[in-house]
């Protein structure tokens, strides 16, 4: 499985941006996906996941410090996973990765692949 983030760039404080994550090399209907983010000068930290439930539901999660203000979506026919970010604080500046975890490791994913990562900046 391959994974290519993009969507990233310079964003005023307040403002909008979305994150996509195009995965090819294999279906990842039954995949659990999800974002992280590695601020800098801090360590990688979970931002939100979608893990299969089975049939065609999916257990979404949220860090709490982006709860309310991101979204995380899954487009299974295009093979593409989102993150819509409003409200966006100078803190959510980092680098953000798509991530898979066909395992759909519970509690928490446990990802077996990775993306290359895009830089969301977001000035005060």
């Amino acid at each position: 499985v391959q994974l290519q983030a993009s969507g990233g760039g310079l964003v005023q404080a307040g403002g909008s941006l979305r994150l996509s994550c195009a995965a090819s090399g294999r279906s990842f209907t039954t995949y659990a996906m999800g974002w992280f983010r590695q601020p800098p000068g801090k360590e990688r930290e979970f931002v939100s996941g979608s893990r299969w439930s089975g049939g065609s539901v999916y257990y979404v999660t949220y860090a709490d410090s982006v709860k309310g203000r991101f979204t995380i979506s899954r487009d299974n026919a295009k093979n593409t996973l989102y993150l819509q970010m409003n409200s966006l604080k100078p803190e959510d500046t980092a680098v953000y990765y798509c991530a898979a975890d066909p395992k759909n490791t519970m509690p928490a994913m446990v990802p077996d692949y990775w993306g290359q990562g895009t830089l969301v900046t977001v000035s005060s």
